[in-house]
Formats: structure tokens, C-alpha cells, sequence
């Protein structure tokens, strides 16, 4: 199984100029939790619900949730944005791909190939596949072995 199997290949993009407001909005109604950041095709930074809380100090200055928002439309998404990128290619084994996010604690991968943007791997694609595997394996346990004549 590789990453081009389990990728979503429609990916939501921000560029680096857009503001954390606009970013913001984009993940809340799209229920999004990471969004490649690009320049043309090229991934330059990935920005995270993570990074919006960080940047979102309302919690902290007990802003209201408007002007929390006329803060947001300030920051530019390139200020808060993780780089550099760490991306991965279609032909990466699932197994590869999930080990680095694992060891580098990362939600994501968006996936490149000749340098452009194709897909996106997330944490929740992944759980889902785990989740089909788990069927599998249930089903086969309570298959009959055959005895194989020779």
C-alpha cells in the first residue's frame, strides 16, 4: 500500500500572504485541521490548527470572539506557518509515511511529486486504514482454515 492509495488528492491550500482570519474561516467550515501553504505549486509551509491557537492569544487577553477575529485578519499566515515542509511522494510505502509522522510528531505529510503539490496524508487517513485493516483481520479470525492439498 503507498501514500497515493490512501491521499487525498483534492487538497484546501492557503498562499503565504493570506491571513490567519482567512485561515481560520477555511477550518472551521471546512472542518480542516492542516492546510498546505504554497507558492504556485510549491509547498513552502504547512499551517495547523495548532499554529492558529498559538496565534490566536485571545485566551490570554480575554478578547471577544470579534475582535479576536480583526486580530487574525492582521497576521499574514507566512508569520506562524511550520517550515520547513517535510513531504513525502506518492510512491512512499504507507508503512514509511506513518513512521515519519510518528517520529516527527507531525499530523500530515503533503505529498510531492516534480516538485508540486498532489495529494495530502493526515492522521485521520491513516486512522482509517488502520480501521479497514482491523476489519480484515476480525473477518479472516473467524474464516474456517483451508487445508491446502498437495
Amino acid at each position: 500500500m503507498y501514500v497515493r492509495d490512501l491521499m487525498q488528492s483534492t487538497v484546501v491550500t492557503l498562499e503565504a500572504s493570506d491571513t490567519l482570519g482567512l485561515a481560520d474561516d477555511i477550518m472551521r467550515l471546512g472542518r480542516i485541521r492542516h492546510m498546505p501553504v504554497v507558492s504556485g505549486d510549491h509547498v513552502v509551509g504547512v499551517l495547523s490548527q495548532r499554529d492558529l491557537f498559538r496565534a490566536a492569544i485571545s485566551s490570554a487577553l480575554h478578547f471577544r470572539p470579534a475582535a479576536e477575529r480583526e486580530w487574525l485578519k492582521k497576521i499574514a499566515v507566512r508569520e506562524v506557518m511550520t517550515k520547513p515542509v517535510i513531504t513525502v511522494a506518492p510512491g512512499t510505502s504507507i508503512r514509511a509515511a506513518i513512521g515519519v509522522m510518528a517520529d516527527r510528531r507531525i499530523g500530515c505529510l503533503p505529498v510531492v511529486e516534480d516538485g508540486k503539490l498532489v495529494g495530502l496524508l493526515s492522521e485521520s487517513d491513516c486512522l482509517r486504514y488502520l480501521i479497514h485493516i482491523l476489519d480484515i483481520s476480525e473477518v479472516k479470525q473467524h474464516l474456517p482454515e483451508m487445508a491446502l492439498g498437495v
